[in-house]
């Protein structure tokens, strides 16, 4: 890629003569010279050149050579590692502005609102000032906001947004009410955070459920009353499950015989949620209750997740343990992994300080490659070996000898945590030793990135969540160099490199001096699951007291191997959620392209007429089929079904169709159900008829699929146990979910004839305090005679036993 560069340098000194006027016209010309078919890689180099002067002028900003390769390397749609403070935000700018030359949109996905918004108001300068447009994405806007925001030539945002946009677009009644363009090109800032620590948990859009709340409060109870031999508890597969003493208790106390029979599936599964949530999930580490609600804590950003819940009980189960209010469980509309979301965009890129730890999965599941950018200037950051002690105790008092000796240098120090108790810990410890400090809890990104930003300055001691304030850069404040710079202390080690190398990487940027430690126990959750048996016995063999510590080499490189050990099991989970979201997704992508040419098609007429023509097939192929002698064809139950549907009473006779070949009463259903149809729109008109087919068409396909997600997730949580019968769970949920996905298309053809062609149509005036925009329109009625959605159902069900 050098060549390259050295292409964008040779073009420096002819830019720089340019007037602002001149360098701004280079938009007009790139993209005429892409219209007369020239390609994006052929004007790359003049393209970067121009970007670079702009935001010299604009932010005094001039890229730097390493940046250049950067932005090559996002142009090709991979990903980017540089390291902390390399200015990765002002790389972004480089191919955001080439691939919005194609005024298909480019998008920039940051992991928070705060960030969004500092980006695209510093960065959008450049955009503005070289022609482009703008937009952004964050929470509570309008929909009009959120339309304008999508159709601007640049537009930053946070990855749920952008993630539940989507599903909505999905979900509307109206091809105007969409807000999203086709997604074109996207560059995820915090890639790992994003693709590979997000990865597992779904975006889900949820409607009210019917199941009553009591039982999560009879389950917590129970669950209080069992001792330790009640169950077992797998800290490594993250399981637990009650073992025989234990079911013979819940069956006693519930009053069940056997809580393994079908008939108890729903609370054998509540059952284990109940554990999890009473043995496993943590107060203050896992959630907080605030106000009277259960607030998840992100386990990689220790930030408060406001309106995010746990999925499948399990948040209920919790609420019920803690004794606050349970709020019903809610019904699957819409879901959408990130993997799957990220996935459809036409060319996707990513950057971060840490993604080569995980490049496998970047490869096997996005095809992306990881390029590692050199840095700017030499790294000098000092990363000394981890300090593990016996107890946890020991570990924080040796941490605040630490703080204290370095903070009386007047060196500023920031202190990573894994959790929120954690960090209210240590900051007690301070307290008791009067060190003034900062704790944060990240709760307010803004006031967070304030407090990161001045965590360089002299004598400056800062408590953090291991990620909090990621993306914002921490300077040095003047004489601090000489101190050392910076020094990061780590409390625990994560169960991911990655997020430990981002702790490291707050400190030497720029070529700025640092240095980074753990300080570790045996007490640790990553130290007391992945073996930490040999390093205790190692210690009691030496005889070391509580506060001697020990340090060696060969410590760090078992930590890391076990570190390699858990990232490969969560990578498996991963590619085994991705393995069955993508069968969803398959299916998922055929509904919403129909539901699509729904929207956008003038009349759905033929539409129709063909699911009538289908269904007209079933029918014959039922009830008079070819294999079958033509004197055992069953007329009689071919007219009852079809006069189910289309076939008004007396329009034919059985003795009128047994006259007939199987063709010609093909025919001959088929034209009474279109000159049918076209009374209908004569006595109710074109434009009334062609709204009703709309409007009847989402609510059938919307209505239909929502059952389909309750039921493919029925079929997921139990598809496992087809393993003992020697069978491979993916293969047989492929297949099964093929079957229900074929059977709900069948449902939904059959519910929108029936609707079309027995709905009765009433006109009312509308609601005086309507909406401006709904004054003099008119309210269609629909009364479906004489089916009822009953009678659908049962026809579904004898269809099923069929």
């Amino acid at each position: 890629m050098w060549p390259t560069v050295h292409q964008i340098n040779d073009l420096e000194p002819k830019l720089m003569a340019l007037s602002d006027s001149s360098l701004q016209e280079k938009t007009f010309e790139f993209k005429q010279r892409l219209a007369d078919g020239e390609t994006l890689e052929d004007i790359l180099p003049e393209a970067f050149a121009v970007v670079r002067e702009a935001s010299r002028r604009v932010l005094g900003m001039r890229h730097f050579d390493v940046q250049l390769l950067g932005g090559i390397v996002l142009h090709r749609g991979d990903i980017a590692e540089m390291k902390t403070g390399e200015g990765k935000t002002l790389v972004a700018t480089l191919p955001v502005y080439l691939n919005a030359l194609t005024g298909k949109g480019s998008h920039v996905v940051t992991v928070n609102d705060y960030l969004a918004t500092r980006d695209s108001e510093e960065m959008g300068q450049i955009y503005k000032f070289l022609g482009l447009s703008v937009g952004l994405i964050v929470h509570d806007l309008t929909y009009d906001q959120r339309r304008r925001a999508y159709n601007a030539d640049v537009t930053y945002g946070t990855n749920n947004e952008f993630g539940f946009d989507y599903l909505r677009d999905n979900m509307v009644i109206s091809k105007d009410q969409m807000v999203q363009r086709p997604l074109n090109y996207c560059i995820v800032d915090e890639v790992d955070s994003i693709l590979v620590d997000e990865a597992r948990t779904p975006l889900i859009i949820s409607g009210p459920g019917e199941k009553s709340t009591d039982l999560y409060y009879t389950l917590a109870g129970v669950i209080k009353q069992l001792d330790k031999e009640d169950y077992t508890m797998d800290e490594k597969q993250k399981t637990i499950a009650p073992t025989e003493s234990g079911v013979a208790k819940i069956e006693k106390m519930m009053g069940v015989d056997n809580m393994f029979d079908n008939e108890h599936l729903d609370l054998n599964h509540l059952v284990i949620q109940a554990l999890r949530a009473r043995f496993m999930m943590h107060r203050d580490k896992d959630y907080v209750v605030k106000n009277g609600e259960i607030v998840i804590v992100d386990e990689f950003t220790g930030r408060l997740m406001f309106g995010r819940r746990y999925s499948d009980g399990l948040h209920q189960s919790i609420e019920a343990k803690e004794n606050v209010k349970v709020q019903g469980e809610s019904k699957t509309l819409a879901t959408i992994t990130f993997q799957n979301y990220f996935r459809m965009y036409n060319k996707l890129a990513g950057m971060t300080g840490t993604a080569k730890t995980e490049e496998d999965e970047f490869n096997k599941i996005y095809k992306l490659d990881v390029y590692v950018i050199p840095t700017n200037k030499p790294m000098i950051r000092k990363d000394l070996p981890d300090v593990i002690y016996k107890t946890k105790n020991a570990k924080y008092r040796a941490v605040v000898r630490t703080v204290k000796e370095r903070n009386a240098a007047g060196q500023p120090v920031l202190v990573g945590t894994t959790s929120i108790s954690q960090s209210e810990i240590l900051s007690q410890m301070l307290d008791k030793e009067h060190i003034v400090h900062n704790v944060l809890n990240a709760k307010y990104h803004e006031k967070e990135a304030e407090i990161i930003k001045n965590a360089g300055q002299m004598n400056t001691v800062t408590i953090a969540t291991n990620m909090a304030g990621r993306g914002t850069d921490i300077k040095l404040g003047a004489g601090v160099a000489d101190l050392g710079g910076l020094m990061i202390i780590g409390t625990e080690r994560h169960e991911s490199r990655r997020i430990d190398n981002q702790l490291r990487g707050r400190a030497g940027r720029q070529g700025d001096p640092g240095t980074t430690q753990f300080f570790l126990s045996l007490e640790d959750d990553l130290m007391r699951i992945f073996g930490s048996e040999n390093i205790s016995k190692f210690m009691d063999k030496l005889g070391m007291e509580e506060d001697e510590p020990i340090t060696h080499r060969m410590i760090t490189r078992s930590i890391e191997k076990a570190q390699k050990k858990v990232e490969g099991h969560n990578f498996e989970i991963r590619k085994y959620v991705l393995e069955y979201d993508d069968v969803m997704n398959q299916q998922r992508e055929v509904l919403y392209g129909q539901r699509r040419q729904v929207l956008v098609a003038d009349s759905l007429r033929s539409t129709i007429l063909g699911m009538v023509d289908d269904i007209i097939v079933e029918g014959l192929d039922k009830y008079a089929n070819e294999k079958l002698y033509p004197e055992e064809w069953d007329f009689a139950g071919l007219l009852t079904q079809m006069e189910q549907y289309f076939v008004p009473k007396g329009a034919t006779s059985v003795a009128e169709l047994e006259n007939l070949s199987r063709i010609e009463v093909r025919e001959k259903l088929k034209k009474i159900a279109e000159d049918l149809y076209e009374t209908r729109e004569t006595e109710i008109g074109e434009q009334t008829m062609r709204e009703l087919e709309k409007a009847i068409m989402l609510r059938v396909v919307d209505s239909k699929w929502m059952d389909h997600l309750d039921a493919m997730d029925a079929l997921k949580e139990g598809i496992n146990l087809r393993a003992y019968g020697q069978k491979n769970p993916l293969v047989e949920y492929k297949f099964e979910a093929y079957e229900m996905f074929e059977e709900m298309v069948d449902s939904i053809k059959r519910t929108v004839v029936t609707f079309l062609y027995h709905i009765q149509v009433t006109y009312s005036k509308p609601v005086p305090q309507a909406e401006d925009h709904l004054q003099g329109a008119r309210e269609i009625h629909v009364e479906s005679k004489p089916v009822s959605p009953e009678d659908i159902a049962k026809d579904d069900q004898n269809k099923s036993n069929d």
